[in-house]
């Protein structure tokens, strides 16, 4: 099934993509709905659609796999995405990452800001950009503010790799891919990084390849 018109109404859109079931078709890197930003959510949706929609977001998440996804990367521009990641990773690298489980949840008109000044630079992919991944410098800690499917208040700090996730799913919102933010000389496969990058920080690929990290 192909995403749906980029041009056609909210409502319509995230019907469109439920009726078929199943998971939803991911938008890859190009398509403008990826680099316009996102609406506000302010019941657009309705709470029933807007339950079936963050479910689907969540169907769609697991079956990628990932650990976020944001509502532009199936084609809506509401400002929605979910996270979520058991953290199934070898106990040397959850420690040099920073990488803890973190629960489902929901993320509503979220915007996030430094939390001091320290920032740490790791190979990061995209759902949106498969096949390859590069290496960004993001803050190691970030203070997130939004809401959650409820109308709930946000207002938590995060830290590590869970942090990283919360960047890198807000920017999706604002239109941002993690590859403007990325070193270039650090562009690689996933299959170039499972082979020669494999390491808990990404220091050998930074000499080998020549990019400086933070």
């Amino acid at each position: 099934m192909a995403p749906p018109r980029d041009d056609a109404p909210l409502t319509e859109r995230v019907e469109e993509l439920l009726a078929a079931g199943g998971p939803l078709p991911i938008v890859a890197a190009g398509r403008p709905v990826l680099r316009r930003g996102t609406e506000p959510y302010d019941g657009q949706l309705g709470p029933a659609l807007l339950a079936r929609f963050v479910e689907a977001l969540r169907a769609t998440m697991h079956a990628a796999p990932g650990v976020g996804l944001a509502a532009p990367q199936v084609g809506v521009p509401l400002r929605i995405a979910v996270i979520e990641d058991p953290a199934p990773v070898p106990e040397e690298i959850a420690v040099a990452r920073g990488r803890v489980p973190q629960p489902f949840r929901v993320l509503v008109n979220p915007r996030y800001e430094p939390v001091g000044t320290v920032r740490a630079a790791f190979f990061e992919g995209c759902l949106s950009v498969p096949g390859w991944q590069a290496v960004v410098a993001r803050h190691a800690e970030v203070r997130l503010r939004g809401e959650d499917e409820h109308g709930r208040a946000l207002d938590e700090e995060f830290a590590g790799w869970p942090a990283r996730i919360v960047q890198h799913e807000t920017d999706h919102l604002d239109g941002t891919l993690y590859l403007d933010l990325a070193e270039p000389r650090s562009l690689s496969t996933n299959e170039a990084v499972a082979a020669l990058w494999g390491r808990p920080t990404p220091e050998a690929a930074a000499e080998a390849l020549g990019f400086e990290l933070p």
